[in-house]
């Protein structure tokens, strides 16, 4: 939990930053996204690996291993003088938190027999979402308006060394799993991810006919096909494919995905329309994000009451309903929106639907997965979240970066224009998913 914690609490503190970052190392505001993408790239694209690893050679080992990387990495991106500096820490940190997350969430999964015992562990866990946007938000905005941008990196380093220390003396080591570790699926498939974003954002920046972003693409295709061939050969496969058998998790897992890149682009581009438009310090963009972060806290804590009154279905569709109505208010956004209540609104009803959704679809994606398959079925569960967001937010980078590059001179109307348009991208997503649950998801039968 305390990972998962500190996990949560760095990519939200590093969100308040980015605008700092992007003075500090002359970035550009379509290469800015690169500072989230890099740690979500590596981190989604190798979860699927890092819950294989732990299958096989000890979930305890490699989630020490992981917080080792994630905390010296950390250190290695504070110190950085260059914009590749960071970006190839933060892919780093991404690598350290792959290796880590899964093992969290295997060890949970193992601890706790389905029913209610794991419907409420999965609830604390859900919780720690809400809980560490607000730490990391605020904690964000202290340390970058009282000190630096590199302090939001600085400050994993005392809580990952505690954490790998302690782990070994409380932390009992699950059964391994005899297998191999599919190194070639594992890349193939970050590589493709990684082209992918690559295309979307460039094309923002000079052009959808441009050579590069076309070979980005094209690249993205083969090695995603190449991905899915191995994947359906090798005998240990880093993502079991009998796990998209059940229809639930396999609409569960495309829910997670278009949904997280609402999430990620609402903190990516709210964080600089605070600062850069409303002139908010740091610290004060990091207070405007708490209604959405009590909001899901809220939620996360009294969902596991409704659970079982209103059901998983209900309450999916509920939250994502919600997320969907706040998105589409903020592609509303203008120049003159003031935070209240052209903000603080959607904000509070983004926490309330993700708060709502997220712990039954959760519960929904994990049931009845084997325990050998447990770290692969967590690792591909939060694989769908960073591969969501850093799609999603390539997606809507490259919508905000194309309106800029037609419009003209970056006026902050034309700036607040082009965030309105990000937002309905991330609208369409949400919708998309709120269908998908609503045709594909059945309710799971009582059992005898």
């Amino acid at each position: 939990m305390t990972c998962y914690l500190m996990i949560i609490v760095d990519n939200n503190v590093v969100t308040i930053a980015l605008p700092q970052i992007q003075s500090s190392l002359h970035m550009s505001a379509t290469g800015l996204s690169w500072v989230l993408s890099s740690y979500t790239l590596t981190f989604g694209g190798l979860l699927l690996l890092g819950g294989r690893a732990g299958d096989v050679f000890g979930r305890r080992r490699v989630f020490v291993t992981g917080v080792v990387l994630f905390t010296v990495s950390s250190l290695l991106g504070g110190l950085a003088t260059t914009a590749w500096w960071l970006l190839a820490a933060r892919a780093v940190q991404g690598l350290g938190a792959a290796l880590a997350s899964p093992g969290a969430m295997a060890l949970l999964m193992t601890n706790f027999k389905e029913g209610p015992a794991r419907n409420r562990a999965l609830a604390v866990y859900s919780t720690l979402a809400g809980l560490g946007m607000a730490i990391g938000m605020i904690l964000g905005g202290l340390l970058t308006e009282w000190t630096s941008w590199r302090w939001v990196l600085f400050i994993n380093v005392p809580f990952g060394a505690v954490v790998a220390v302690l782990t070994p003396i409380y932390i009992a080591d699950p059964e391994r799993h005899r297998g191999r570790i599919d190194i070639i699926g594992a890349l193939t498939g970050t590589a493709a991810i990684a082209a992918l974003v690559y295309g979307f954002i460039r094309a923002s920046e000079v052009g959808w006919g441009d050579a590069l972003t076309l070979t980005a693409f094209a690249a993205a295709v083969v090695l995603l096909a190449v991905f899915l061939l191995v994947q359906r050969r090798v005998p240990h496969p880093t993502v079991p494919l009998q796990l998209f058998a059940d229809r639930n998790r396999a609409a569960g897992y495309a829910t997670v995905l278009l949904a997280m890149a609402c999430l990620f682009g609402v903190l990516f581009f709210i964080s600089q329309f605070l600062q850069n438009i409303l002139g908010y310090s740091a610290l004060q963009a990091g207070l405007a994000f708490l209604p959405m972060a009590v909001g899901m806290f809220g939620m996360s804590r009294f969902t596991p009451r409704l659970l079982p009154r209103v059901g998983a279905l209900r309450l999916i569709l509920i939250g994502l309903a919600v997320v969907a109505g706040g998105a589409g208010w903020l592609s509303q956004l203008d120049e003159h929106t003031a935070y209240a209540p052209g903000l603080l609104v959607p904000m509070l009803m983004l926490g309330v639907g993700i708060g709502t959704f997220l712990m039954p679809l959760t519960a929904l994606i994990l049931g009845g997965v084997a325990p050998r398959d447990s770290g692969a079925a967590a690792g591909t569960m939060q694989t769908m979240q960073q591969v969501g967001g850093s799609l999603g937010l390539a997606i809507l980078v490259t919508v905000y970066g194309t309106t800029l590059r037609l419009g003209g001179a970056q006026t902050p109307s034309l700036i607040a224009h082009a965030m309105g348009n990000a937002f309905i991208a991330a609208t369409v997503s949400v919708v998309l998913a709120l269908v998908l649950v609503a045709i594909v998801i059945r309710p799971n039968r009582p059992r005898a």
